[in-house]
This record gives C-alpha cells, sequence and structure tokens, in this order.
C-alpha cells in the first residue's frame, strides 16, 4: 500500500495518549477493515465492511452500544443493538440511499454460512449506516449492489487504506474533502494494556468551523481559497466506529462511545441540524454464543472508577482519526465536475 501522509507527518499530534502501532481501528486485535471503491462516471461512492473478528458473528457476538448525538440519520440495526447489547454482523458503511442495497447483500452473506437463520432460529439484524455523498456522488443511480458488499468484506484486512476510498469516496468534511479516517489509544488498567480503535466516515461541517488542535484555521484556508465554500450549510454527517478489547458491559460501553462527541466538537462540530451525527461501538474482550448454553455466562468488566482513561482515549482518537479523514483524501472532481479540495494542499501553509 502507497505510504500516506497523515496528520501526525506533519509533526501534529492529537493528544498526550500513546497510540497502537498502525494508529488505527485494527489495533485491536482481530479487527480488519474493507473498502469497494466506485470511481467511474458520475459515480462516486462506495462500501466499508469493519469485521470485529474473523470468526462467524452470528454464532459468536460481541457486546456492542450505539448512541445518536444528532439523529438525522437512516443506519439501520442499532434498535436491537441497544436492545440486545450484541452485534452479530459486519458493519457496513455506504451512502444514504444504499443502505437497503447494502443491507440486502449483506444479510445474503450471512445466510451464506449460517443455514439456521430463519430456518430452525431467529433472523439477523444487518447494521449499515451512511452519510449522504450526493454532492460529488450520483447517489440517484444507486449504483452499489451485493456484490459490492461481498467485496468489502473479502477485501477486510488490517492495514486498510484511509482517504476518498470506500464509503468515504463521495464525502466531504468542513467543505474539504473527507472520508475515512482511523485513530487508536492505549491504555493501561490494573497492569494490563488495552486498545481504543476508532474508524470515521465524516461528511459534515463548515469550513469556517474547522479547527485543529484548537486553533480554527477554517477561516485561515477561506481566505487562502479561490472557490467561495465557506458558505456552504452543514447538512452531512459523521458516523463514528469505535472498537477495544477492553472488558466491559454493554452499558459501559455506551458511556465511552459518548466521549466520542468530545473529539468531534474538538475538531469544530455543531452537529448541525441536518447531520446524522451517530456513533457505534463494539468489544471484543468476550463474545455471547447465539445457542443456549446450559450454564450461566460469565462476563468481566472493568470498575466504573477506571472508565475515565477510555474516555479521555476515545476523544482523542476520534478527533484524530476526523483530521486524518481529511488530510488522507485527494482533491476530488466528481458528479457533473463539482470539485472538493484536499486539507493537504493547505496544511503546508498553515504551519
Amino acid at each position: 500500500m502507497t505510504q500516506i501522509k497523515r496528520i501526525r507527518d506533519w509533526n501534529l499530534p492529537i493528544g498526550s495518549l500513546p497510540t497502537g502501532p498502525k494508529n488505527k481501528i485494527t489495533d485491536v486485535a482481530g479487527v480488519t477493515v474493507g473498502h469497494v471503491t466506485i470511481k467511474q462516471d458520475n459515480s462516486f461512492t462506495g462500501v466499508t465492511a469493519i469485521l470485529p473478528h474473523q470468526g462467524n458473528l452470528f454464532q459468536e457476538k460481541v457486546v456492542a452500544a450505539s448512541h445518536v448525538l444528532n439523529g438525522f440519520g437512516k443506519t439501520t440495526g442499532l434498535t436491537q443493538i441497544n436492545e440486545l447489547g450484541t452485534i452479530e454482523t459486519p458493519i457496513l458503511l455506504t451512502n444514504t440511499l444504499s443502505v437497503g442495497n447494502c443491507s440486502t447483500g449483506l444479510i445474503h452473506y450471512m445466510l451464506k454460512d449460517n443455514p439456521e437463520i430463519g430456518r430452525t432460529t431467529g433472523t439477523i439484524n444487518p447494521v449499515v449506516a451512511e452519510c449522504n455523498d450526493m454532492f460529488l456522488n450520483d447517489i440517484r443511480h444507486i449504483f452499489l449492489n451485493e456484490r459490492h458488499v461481498f467485496g468489502a468484506i473479502e477485501d477486510a484486512k488490517t492495514d486498510f487504506e484511509e482517504g476518498a476510498v470506500g464509503a468515504g469516496t463521495g464525502m466531504r468534511c468542513f467543505s474539504l474533502k473527507g472520508g475515512i479516517g482511523s485513530s487508536s489509544r492505549t491504555v493501561e488498567i490494573q497492569n494490563h494494556t488495552y486498545t481504543v480503535g476508532v474508524l470515521v466516515l465524516t461528511n459534515y461541517g463548515r469550513l469556517d468551523d474547522l479547527v485543529i488542535k484548537g486553533e480554527n484555521v477554517g477561516k485561515k484556508i477561506s481566505e487562502l481559497m479561490k472557490n467561495d465554500v465557506q458558505n456552504h450549510k452543514d447538512r452531512g454527517s459523521v458516523i463514528i466506529i469505535v472498537a477495544t478489547d477492553l472488558p466491559v458491559s454493554e452499558r459501559q460501553l455506551e458511556r465511552i462511545i459518548k466521549r466520542c462527541g468530545v473529539g468531534l466538537s474538538h475538531t469544530g462540530s455543531k452537529m448541525a441540524h441536518g447531520s446524522g451525527d451517530i456513533v457505534i461501538g463494539f468489544s471484543t474482550a468476550a463474545t455471547v454464543p447465539h445457542k443456549l448454553e446450559e450454564k450461566l455466562l460469565k462476563h468481566n468488566y472493568i470498575h466504573e472508577e477506571e472508565l475515565d482513561k477510555p474516555f479521555h482515549a476515545v476523544s482523542e482518537a476520534t478527533e484524530e482519526a476526523i483530521l486524518n479523514s481529511m488530510v488522507t483524501a485527494e482533491t476530488t472532481v466528481g458528479r457533473d465536475g463539482n470539485t472538493v479540495e484536499s486539507l493537504k494542499d493547505y496544511i503546508d501553509q498553515l504551519y
């Protein structure tokens, strides 16, 4: 994979906690991420898949939670996540009008290896989240289908691309190019090292609001730009996926992922009316079997007093993941010649 500069390569580290080896969500053991990217004609879109572990997710579910900061979104699967506290499929990210096709594709993918679904057991809860990429992508075309879903899942690996790839292909963030970004942090709790990883799909914000390390750089970029983009309305969204190997209950996990809102606000987000700001989190520390066992299930979880460390970690990782999604994304000319410039084209003039 070609080496692409991330925010730290400009000597702009975010926060104080140590990162994992790759500084990505896949620093959490077992987690992989895959993309299918579409750039043809007026279609600039794609699918991104996040796999919590490499086994059968329907048979071995992961502890999970979701939190809605602002609910202008069309995500599927959150109701059951919040009711049962588990996820049983890969998580897919895509564009708004492709949620239906991707959900159907994900169902077919899960049926393939689980013949009992809909026969001797219940059905399946596909988790698909979205942002609206209509400025760069001909979203009405609804180009994505089951083949792209399978392709994204089969592409899943630990060292994945960021920027204008997969679901991030047609996204924009703070009126600049957005997309897929990731970061991670490690924390020490009772002599054990745990990892908190974040992946974002960014498609929100006004340029004038952009903040990097506490400095409002959006207005400076506005002055450098030839095109007047600073008055674009904040009509996008952000999807935040959190993975951790911390032993936590679903209630504790929800408390942790709420703090993604802190990292989001540090970049200048105002969580506008038309923005779907949604967080989905899971823990790989233990799995929940689908089949009823003849013994009580036992899950370990950390003490409530230890949660400040992961609160801090998820906030930092969210902030850095968002900035990585922007600096790794190339300037894109999309549908009907609509153009969105990259933050990296201006960052050298700012620092």
